[in-house]
């Protein structure tokens, strides 16, 4: 299996604050404990933010995550993921990639949200115990501080919703949901602020890492679309207008 995990780059290059919490890149990080696979990573200043037609064509799944630079990926790239994801590889959307243009584009709405940055604790529930997604985790755990993102969350209806967060502010959120768009499998998961070391949290890993198994490409199978020839031979008892 071939994953692939992208990331803008930009804030681990310009805050201290980041980079002390990730020197080597949020994707970096995530790379390391992918276990089982054939990771590579790309960012955004990247030619073809490191996206190319090779690249995707032999990425199984495909990691997201996106901050404070989604108007700067080209619209090109955007194509690009979304056709790959309908021909079925797997995206996995990560915290504030809900607000990414490909992930919009496959969802279909605006993907708002409340917000809050203090630093307060994230409560995750577990509301799908039996989903593979959930493999190996208690009924709940906890962060002691995250960025908070609150209800309403502006996406369709989740076709499973596996996790529910609660904050110590009173919101609640819908932070790990599933998605099928043509082939593709897709899974949002909301935690992982830049300036917290949430990507190093055990439980944080093993969702990831059941959530690239559960995404990765079951068939290499396409659906034909447009005119398609008869099966049967239709030239027996053809239908004229003669009366």
């Amino acid at each position: 299996m071939k994953v692939t995990v992208w990331n803008e780059f930009r804030h681990e290059k310009e805050s201290e604050k980041v980079r002390s919490v990730y020197p080597e890149g949020i994707h970096q990080h995530i790379a390391s404990f992918i276990e089982d696979a054939e990771v590579t990573t790309a960012t955004l200043d990247e030619a073809e933010h490191g996206l190319t037609e090779e690249v995707l064509n032999t990425t199984d799944v495909l990691i997201w995550w996106g901050h404070k630079a989604h108007d700067e990926v080209d619209n090109a790239i955007v194509d690009r993921v979304h056709k790959r994801v309908l021909e079925g590889m797997g995206l996995i959307v990560l915290h504030s990639g809900h607000f990414s243009k490909v992930f919009k584009k496959l969802m279909g709405t605006g993907c708002d949200l409340k917000w809050r940055e203090v630093g307060e604790k994230e409560r995750i529930w577990t509301v799908m115990p039996n989903h593979p997604i959930a493999e190996g985790l208690d009924e709940h755990f906890e962060l002691e501080q995250e960025e908070m993102y609150g209800e309403h969350f502006d996406i369709p209806a989740p076709d499973e919703l596996i996790f529910i967060s609660w904050f110590q502010g009173g919101e609640v959120f819908r932070s790990g949901a599933t998605f099928k768009r043509g082939n593709g499998k897709i899974f949002y998961f909301r935690p992982g602020h830049e300036t917290y070391p949430t990507y190093y949290d055990k439980n944080i890993q093993r969702v990831i890492n059941n959530a690239v198994r559960w995404a990765k490409p079951t068939t290499n199978g396409y659906p034909t679309y447009g005119n398609y020839q008869p099966l049967e031979d239709l030239s027996k008892g053809e239908k004229t207008d003669d009366l």
